[in-house]
């Protein structure tokens, strides 16, 4: 993309910010997003699909767009495709005979998608019942990377190239939240209690060490508990974009789902506040640091 602005796309992305950006701060949420495209095709009940949404993350950290920072939000639902996994992320066997030779890359599933949640999601959250009543096809696959995740994508690597051309660096905050107890669809024991945050820095890769440091202080100062790289260490978005030894800096930030919403309705409780105000001091914590020291590591 030529030039980045503050716009929104319709039902894909949009970018806050860049006109009163005062800061080195970039947040982005990429599984927020709650327009689900009518192609989408999915059988899954929709309130239980619901459930994998990081449902109100792009609001728990709007505060900081008026102290300068900027933002990238995902408007379209993670299920539907995911821009936090590589794009050949997919397993053979999800496809229809034969259509994996359409698709213009080789196939490299993880993890993940053999649990079907990799690019694009291929079984229900949780429950891990069939997300679609036939297989994919490339056709598929293909339109959602170039019309949904490439769009992402581009908004989301422009944004920190144009923070680091102006303040000649870059803190990148990767944005989730996470259901209280883990799920079947998670590697963890379903059932298993969560930390109130996790951050994640892919092992100390992504970022200086001090801002995981300075992340869990702040946090654990608001009375907190908080995990390192347990169970989310942090997946695509801080991978790609990360160098610390070139002052580019990712972390990535999950927050506890119960702290500021019902897990079932989705609605926003009456803490919802608090954490807001919890982020926002520990963003502003990041935000001062950010300002006094060089973030180039070494």
């Amino acid at each position: 993309m030529n030039g980045l602005q503050d716009e929104r796309l319709a039902g894909v992305v949009q970018v806050r910010g860049v006109s009163s950006q005062r800061i080195p701060l970039v947040f982005d949420s990429p599984h927020s997003g709650t327009d689900y495209p009518n192609d989408f095709g999915h059988q899954v009940d929709h309130l239980m699909l619901r459930s994998a949404e990081d449902t109100h993350v792009e609001r728990l950290f709007e505060p900081m767009l008026t102290h300068g920072a900027l933002m990238v939000d995902a408007l379209f639902p993670r299920s539907y495709i995911d821009p936090n996994r590589a794009k050949n992320d997919l397993c053979t066997d999800d496809f229809a005979d034969g259509e994996v030779r359409y698709l213009p890359f080789d196939l490299q599933p993880t993890d993940k998608s053999r649990r079907g949640i990799g690019l694009l999601w291929t079984r229900a959250p949780a429950q891990g019942g069939l997300m679609y009543p036939k297989p994919l096809t490339a056709a598929i696959v293909l339109h959602r990377i170039r019309h949904y995740y490439v769009p992402y994508h581009a908004r989301t690597e422009a944004a920190l190239q144009h923070t680091y051309d102006h303040h000649g660096k870059v803190l990148h905050i990767n944005c989730h939240s996470m259901a209280s107890r883990a799920s079947g669809n998670n590697a963890k024991s379903t059932g298993e209690k969560r930390p109130d945050f996790v951050i994640g820095d892919r092992d100390g890769t992504t970022c200086t060490p001090e801002i995981t440091e300075l992340l869990r202080a702040s946090l654990i100062r608001c009375g907190h508990s908080v995990a390192i790289n347990d169970p989310y260490k942090g997946v695509e978005l801080i991978r790609a974009y990360s160098a610390p030894a070139k002052g580019r800096h990712s972390v990535q930030l999950e927050v506890n789902r119960r702290l500021y919403m019902n897990e079932i309705s989705r609605e926003a409780h009456d803490g919802f506040m608090n954490v807001q105000s919890v982020l926002e001091r520990a963003m502003n914590d990041l935000a001062e640091w950010a300002s006094e020291y060089r973030l180039i590591s070494g």
